[in-house]
């Protein structure tokens, strides 16, 4: 039997969780069905649009933008800050609720988690008459709403749930992916970042079913291992494992935030210079190197996402880390202003133990130039006609000289010390 599936989004949340507060302390007016938006003032470094209204929406506010603007486009538009310990608090309550159903709950970020709905499956007719019960059961109890997205594995139910919103339920099991998904812009793609579009559509590449039927050898070519990533979600390959407990942290990491928000590549990059530089010292000073580097980032509005690649050898050098960051925030990063940054290495391995070298880290003999071809021929020559070692190089006459001075020193050595030989020392340590 399939694996079944649920992701589980609350729908605006800051909004929603901010306009149910507000009612419960006797608000006359509900923020969801005003032009409204939850983000600082102008002069704050939060003054960006953290959630917005369907009213607002319809003014073509946009989430991320500066406040100042939504102003502009809706001077009526009202506006709250941001309340996120209270967020955390309607967050916890919904994971307890949820995980009356279930322990089987991975929460991804705040306001979104995936349910393991495999096991209690049998409760109800089927696994949309579950997901009802789910939604409507949260609407009653917190006032709130949430979607539901249903499939087999994690990705597809992701890309389910962001369907029409606010208040649905939608499947996207793997027959409904060619109709339900393929048509959609390459953007709409989990995990497409701003870079890995602009390249996408560089090869004429504009919706999901574009990328699902090319060839995944171009795009690895353009994109790497991020693009054969890519390939695999737009044809619906995902994994279906939940992870109910956070994995022990096995690594090295560290993270910052920012005291600016950073809105471009070229602000994020020296923040990953200091980070590599960081956590290399703290590989060295372990005696660690990383095979496996991840990247995280925490957008504006705290939702988080991470993406990680395998070194081709373990290391602690800051500029591997660096560069390695950097590609990774490229593949990924969606163009919006980001809060955190952070670097965090696993797969540590001693640093003296032994690496496996390629063949491209084997030198091989360079090719002679038309020098030394006419030089080697001059000496052959002269060797075939006078005999051989008639003429030889002087670098061998030289080593051949300290071979031989070297073996006068030892005899005259074994006839001092009686022929007794001492044994030699042989230093170690270091790198390998």
């Amino acid at each position: 039997m399939a694996s079944i599936i649920f992701h589980i989004d609350v729908n605006s949340a800051y909004l929603s969780w901010t306009a149910v507060e507000q009612l419960k302390n006797g608000a006359a007016v509900d923020l969801r069905e005003i032009p409204a938006i939850i983000g600082g003032d102008q002069k704050s470094r939060h003054g960006v649009v953290l959630a917005k209204s369907p009213a607002a929406k319809r003014y073509g506010i946009r989430t991320g933008e500066p406040v100042a603007n939504a102003f502009r486009k809706c001077p009526n538009l009202v506006t709250a800050p941001p309340d996120h310990r209270m967020y955390r608090e309607k967050s916890r309550l919904l994971m307890e609720y949820l995980r009356t159903f279930t322990k089987e709950i991975e929460q991804v970020s705040v306001d979104e988690c995936y349910m393991d709905f495999t096991p209690i499956a049998g409760r109800w007719s089927s696994p949309i008459d579950g997901a009802l019960e789910i939604k409507d059961g949260i609407r009653e109890r917190f006032g709130f709403t949430v979607n539901i997205g249903i499939s087999t594995n994690k990705l597809l139910a992701k890309m389910a749930s962001d369907f029409e919103k606010p208040d649905r339920i939608h499947t996207l099991f793997p027959e409904e992916i060619k109709e339900k998904m393929w048509p959609l812009p390459i953007g709409e793609l989990y995990m497409a970042g701003r870079s890995s579009v602009d390249v996408l559509k560089k090869l004429e590449i504009n919706t999901i079913g574009d990328l699902a039927q090319a060839d995944p050898r171009l795009i690895m070519l353009h994109l790497k291992s991020h693009g054969k990533m890519l390939w695999e979600f737009a044809n619906g390959i995902g994994t279906d494992v939940i992870q109910a407990e956070p994995e022990q942290a096995k690594g090295i990491g560290n993270s910052t935030t920012l005291s600016e928000d950073a809105a471009t590549y070229e602000e994020a990059c020296p923040v990953f210079r200091e980070l590599a530089d960081s956590v290399g010292r703290r590989l060295k000073k372990a005696g660690q190197k990383a095979g496996m580097v991840s990247m995280e980032i925490k957008y504006y509005d705290f939702r988080s996402v991470s993406h990680q690649t395998q070194l081709e050898r373990p290391s602690s050098d800051p500029d591997i880390l660096y560069r390695t960051a950097c590609s990774l925030f490229r593949e990924i990063w969606s163009g919006e202003p980001v809060r955190l940054l952070g670097i965090r290495t696993s797969k540590l391995v001693d640093e003296t133990e032994p690496e496996q070298l390629t063949i491209f880290d084997i030198e091989l003999p360079k090719e002679p130039d038309e020098k030394h071809k006419k030089l080697k021929k001059a000496l052959d020559e002269l060797n075939s006609r006078y005999g051989e070692g008639a003429v030889i190089k002087a670098s061998l006459m030289k080593k051949s000289r300290s071979v031989g001075a070297g073996r006068d020193k030892a005899e005259k050595d074994r006839s001092v010390r009686g022929g007794a030989e001492n044994p030699g020392t042989e230093e170690r340590g270091g790198r390998r």
